[in-house]
């Protein structure tokens, strides 16, 4: 018992031991934290993940191609993409979604570079799609593409460094010997910590020109080789000479793309069979559906997506009298079909993140280029050095080929026969040795003549080499015939055409791009309101209400017509017809207050169409009084939607009239009064809410009941009424001057 009571004690110090370990903090500078925690991080990201580096590849591109290079797909058939992505972990430790995303990008289904690098079979998704899909790994196929032999030239003749993987068994190299300027002809975009890298592709024959002629030129000038990027998705190019250069000389700056589109007269459509590298099918459709709805474009009936295996192509259906070109122009200004592509040529050079422009970054290539030949000639030098040494050797054997007989054959133990050779003739151990492998039927004139021949021309051989190695000029020639046979073997005719001093049409601020029609407006009691042609009012029967609601007037207008929504919360809504869709009588309408996002509760008081913004507005009070306000006050310099404090909240208004000139109105009191009086006795109020001028005198509890125009108001003896200074009380509404009519104009 003491044992087990001894034991559950020294447990219960050791567990509190752990606790106080677990629970303890200790105390660390922010500037220690980032130098010793986040700066390792962050330069790993930089150096090792998102920044391509000369060659034009990310370490995730080079392990891929490599494994795949190793697994002989460069002149074999096609594997499984599940079988190289495993592969491919051996030098890339990440998860095989990364490692199989890494190969969609360059593959030549995706369409993502102008000259892919891995030759595949099966969905690979699209570029220029945000929602296509590829196919999982285990479905598609691949292999190297041909191009590829132009990464991997003379990788094994100690062109490259060779580095130890990530656990030191095997071997990978640190940049692959590209033959060309990959880093200009792939596009590339990575984002690290704190820097980012967005590199466009350039047409490979044209870069190749380019590389050469600064070799030969330091001062030629690149836009006459190089005038422009060359993207896998086609498209237009607006070319911008002086943002050009700027590009060509920073390496940062943007280029304006444009989609390419034809007009299909038959069917009254428009293809678009290209768009800008930088966007997608989906984004664009959005934008326009997002455009559409806001009653920004009303020319397109109908967009659809008609991309199939002939490629991209996206339908646009226009309305009767549609312009194509204007239609296309106001597209490129609202939507991604003209976008652009922003540039940051940032490339690791020896392990540093520089930003370079097109000049620096092909001498920078040329150099490390340059470095690469003299590598492989150095090798070729040390492998032809060592070929006739062993010739050497033999030469000194053949001088006297029975002495080389009689000494082995003399030669007790076979050990002993290389260190006779070697004492024999005065060579040594490598010489000996293949002096000692070589057949008997080989030991002939005719084997002798042919190696002498050979020896003398590897030391020629060897002198050119050696020639080469020490002439600048000479490794220059050397690229240069290499950059001529890769350019002549693997160019391409331009994908993104160029187009130059285009004129674009800016939005002009009085241009109203909007048709212009005759339309018919319904409003009802209740804030619905109906806009119909002229041809679908010929073709509507009855017009249809909400149960409960009846019609409160309509007026003919125009589809631009300017619209001013007045509300019992003292707020005016500006908005115009071409804002509304185009309805039917037997269709409810627009719940204003919804469309116009009116506060809760708000309700419509009056509508008026102001037109060329002459004229006024008489608003009409229930305490008699009557403010006269010019349209003028209406008008806005900036587009806001909303005007509080349109007019007086002293007291509740009754109507709301807009007129072109003064005329006379007829006002109705709730005691049955009515009074006839001249707008021109009113002087315009420039402050919207103005609490207007007394007009009618009205007897305790009594209030103003209606306004109406004169010619409106049915009253017949109209000098009864008709007052000869105001304010007055009117006269007593007598029966023929009261018709049931009136009624109708009411709100």
């Amino acid at each position: 018992m003491a044992k087990k009571k001894q034991a559950k004690e020294e447990k219960k110090v050791n567990l509190d031991g752990v606790v106080g370990l677990v629970g303890s903090t200790t105390e660390q500078a922010v500037s220690e934290t980032l130098e010793v925690n986040y700066m390792p991080y962050a330069m790993s990201v930089i150096v090792s993940r998102a920044i391509p580096e000369i060659d034009g590849f990310k370490p995730s591109h080079r392990k891929l191609l490599y494994t795949m290079y190793k697994m002989g797909l460069l002149t074999g058939g096609r594997t499984k993409s599940a079988n190289i992505v495993g592969q491919t972990m051996r030098l890339n430790p990440h998860g095989d979604a990364a490692i199989y995303e890494t190969m969609v990008r360059l593959a030549r289904g995706n369409e993502t570079l102008l000259h892919p690098f891995v030759d595949s079979k099966g969905n690979f998704g699209k570029v220029y799609s945000r929602d296509m899909a590829y196919a999982a790994s285990r479905y598609t196929e691949a292999k190297l593409d041909p191009i590829c032999a132009e990464l991997f030239r003379d990788i094994d003749a100690d062109t490259v460094d060779m580095v130890d993987n990530y656990d030191a068994t095997m071997k990978e190299p640190s940049l692959l010997p590209t033959t060309f300027p990959n880093v200009l002809v792939s596009a590339n975009q990575g984002i690290a910590v704190g820097m980012a890298s967005n590199i466009c592709s350039f047409n490979l024959k044209e870069v190749c020109e380019t590389a050469i002629a600064l070799m030969k030129n330091p001062d030629h000038d690149i836009l006459e080789t190089l005038p422009g990027p060359d993207f896998s998705t086609g498209a237009q190019l607006l070319y911008d000479e002086a943002a050009t250069r700027e590009i060509y000389s920073t390496g940062r700056g943007s280029f304006r793309l444009r989609s390419k589109w034809r007009y299909v007269k038959e069917g009254n459509l428009i293809e678009i069979t290209e768009i800008p590298y930088s966007t997608a099918t989906e984004v664009i459709m959005d934008k326009v559906a997002e455009l559409i709805k806001a009653g920004k474009i009303r020319e397109i009936a109908d967009m659809r997506d008609e991309t199939d295996l002939g490629g991209l192509k996206l339908t646009i259906d226009l309305k009767r009298g549609v312009d194509p070109d204007k239609l296309m122009q106001k597209l490129f200004r609202m939507t991604p079909l003209q976008d652009s592509f922003p540039c940051n040529f940032n490339i690791l050079i020896a392990g540093m993140p520089r930003v370079m422009g097109i000049g620096e970054i092909l001498d920078e290539w040329t150099a490390w280029r340059m470095d690469c030949v003299k590598r492989r000639l150095y090798f070729q030098v040390q492998k032809k050095q060592e070929r006739l040494h062993l010739l050497k050797g033999l030469e000194r054997i053949l001088l006297d080929i029975d002495k080389a007989i009689t000494i082995i054959r003399e030669t007790e133990l076979d050990s002993e026969v290389v260190p006779n050779l070697m004492i024999g003739f005065g060579i040594d151990e490598i010489q000996a040795n293949f002096v000692a492998e070589i057949k008997l039927r080989n030991i002939n004139k005719e084997y002798i003549l042919k190696q002498t021949k050979a020896a003398s021309q590897l030391e020629q051989e060897i002198a050119e080499l050696q020639d080469t190695l020490n002439s600048q000029r000479k490794l220059k020639n050397v690229i240069i015939k290499e950059l001529q046979q890769v350019a002549e073997k693997y160019g391409q005719p331009r994908k993104t055409e160029i187009l130059y001093n285009v004129e674009e049409v800016e939005p002009d601020s009085d241009e109203d791009e909007t048709p212009d029609y005759p339309v018919t407006v319904f409003v009802s009691r209740e804030g619905y309101l109906k806009k119909i042609t002229a041809q679908s009012l010929r073709m509507s029967g009855e017009q249809k209400f909400k149960e409960g609601d009846t019609l409160a007037y309509s007026v003919e207008a125009t589809n631009k017509a300017e619209m001013l929504v007045f509300t019992d919360k003292f707020q005016c809504y500006k908005t115009r017809l071409s804002d509304f869709e185009d309805g039917k009588a037997s269709l409810l309408g627009d719940y204003l207050p919804q469309k116009l996002g009116m506060d809760a509760g708000e309700n419509v008081l009056q509508i008026i169409f102001p037109g060329d913004g002459k004229g006024f507005v008489l608003f009409f009070f229930e305490n008699g009084k009557v403010a006269k306000v010019p349209l003028s006050a209406y008008e806005t310099k900036t587009n806001r939607k909303k005007l509080t404090g349109a007019f007086s909240d002293k007291s509740p208004a009754v109507k709301i009239l807009s007129l072109a000139a003064d005329t006379q109105i007829a006002m109705y009191s709730s005691d049955g009064r009515a009074m006839i009086f001249s707008t021109a006795d009113l002087l315009p109020k420039t402050t919207r809410n103005t609490i207007g001028v007394a007009v009618m005198s009205l007897k305790k509890k009594a209030v103003l009941q209606n306004a109406l125009l004169l010619e409106e108001s049915g009253i017949e003896n109209q000098s009864r009424y008709r007052m000869k200074t105001i304010p007055a009380a009117g006269a007593l509404l007598r029966e023929e001057d009261s018709r049931e009519k009136q009624a109708a104009f009411e709100i």
